[in-house]
C-alpha cells in the first residue's frame, strides 16, 4: 500500500497516490464544480469543459477538442501511433492509461472494490457495470420480438440479432460473417493468425480473450471465487455457479413439448 504523508489515506498503486498528492497541493479552484488544480493553465483547460469551448481541431477529420492533449491522443487514431508498449507481451497502446489498465492482466491487480459485495475489479468501468448488472433490477430496454428486458441498449441490440439472424461483423480476409465482434476476433486469430494470443505460462494453452486466460489460470491455482449463497459449494466461473443455483430454485427454463416435463 502507498500512503499519503499529509493525511491517512492509502492507495494500491503509486499512480493513484501521485494523483491524490497533486490534488493535495492544488491551489487553483474551479468556481463551477469546485475541482482543484496545481496550475492556472490546468484550470483554464478544465474550464472549457463547462463553457463548451473546443479550440483544438483535428486536421484530418475536423473533430474539435477542449485540450491539446486530447487532440494528441485522437491523432493517433489516424496515424496508428502506439508509443506505450507492454513489457510482458507484444501489445501496444496509444495512451498510457490504456497500458496501465492492460498491465493488470499480468499483475492481476484489482484496485476497484464494490462497496456492496466486496468484489474487486481491474477497471472502474467494470465496477460500474457490475453495480448496474448485479445490484440493480432496472431493465429499461425491451425486445420488440419477444419482450425480454435488458439493462443496456447494447445487450438488447445483440439479442435482436438472434431473431433477425443478422451477422454484421465480416472478415476482411474471407467471406465468413459473425453475429458478435468477439466471434470475429477469435476467427481472425484462429484462421488468419491476426491479433494477439493470450498464453497460459503453465500449460501453454492459448486464448483469444484475456478474461478467458484469467479464468483458466484460477484453475491451476485451485481458486474458486464464486460461492453459492445457498450451500458451501464454490466454482471457478460465475456461469457455473448460476447453473448450479438453479438446483435450489423452482425455476425450470426448458420444458418438453410432448409431456410437459421440465
Amino acid at each position: 500500500m502507498h500512503s499519503c504523508t499529509q493525511c491517512e489515506k492509502h492507495f494500491t498503486t503509486e499512480h493513484y497516490l501521485r494523483q491524490h498528492m497533486n490534488v493535495q497541493g492544488s491551489k487553483y479552484k474551479c468556481t463551477e464544480c469546485g475541482k482543484c488544480f496545481r496550475s492556472k493553465l490546468d484550470l483554464t483547460a478544465h474550464s472549457r469543459s463547462h463553457s463548451g469551448e473546443k479550440p483544438f481541431e483535428c486536421t484530418v477529420c475536423s473533430k474539435r477538442f477542449a485540450q491539446s492533449a486530447h487532440l494528441v491522443y485522437h491523432s493517433r487514431i489516424h496515424n496508428g501511433e502506439k508509443p506505450f508498449k507492454c513489457p510482458e507481451c507484444d501489445k501496444a497502446f496509444s495512451q498510457s492509461g490504456h497500458l496501465t489498465t492492460h498491465m493488470r492482466v499480468h499483475t492481476r491487480d484489482k484496485p476497484y472494490k464494490c462497496s456492496l459485495c466486496d468484489k474487486r475489479f481491474s477497471r472502474s468501468g467494470s465496477l460500474q457495470g457490475h453495480k448496474h448488472y448485479v445490484h440493480s433490477n432496472r431493465r429499461p430496454f425491451d425486445c420488440r420480438y419477444c419482450g425480454k428486458m435488458f439493462k443496456r441498449s447494447h445487450h438488447l441490440k445483440l439479442h435482436v440479432y438472434t431473431h433477425t439472424g443478422a451477422k454484421p461483423y465480416s472478415c476482411r480476409h474471407c467471406s465468413d460473417c459473425f453475429t458478435f465482434h468477439t466471434q470475429l476476433k477469435a476467427h481472425l486469430l484462429k484462421s488468419h493468425n491476426e491479433g494477439t494470443w493470450f498464453t497460459c505460462h503453465i500449460c501453454q494453452k492459448k486464448f483469444s480473450r484475456s478474461g478467458d486466460l484469467m479464468k483458466h489460470s484460477l484453475r491451476h491455482e485451485g481458486v474458486k471465487l464464486y460461492v453459492c449463497s445457498e450451500c458451501p459449494m464454490s466454482f471457478f466461473t460465475a456461469s457455473n455457479m448460476k447453473r448450479h443455483q438453479l438446483k435450489h430454485s423452482d425455476f425450470r427454463q426448458f420444458c418438453c413439448g410432448s409431456c410437459g416435463k421440465y
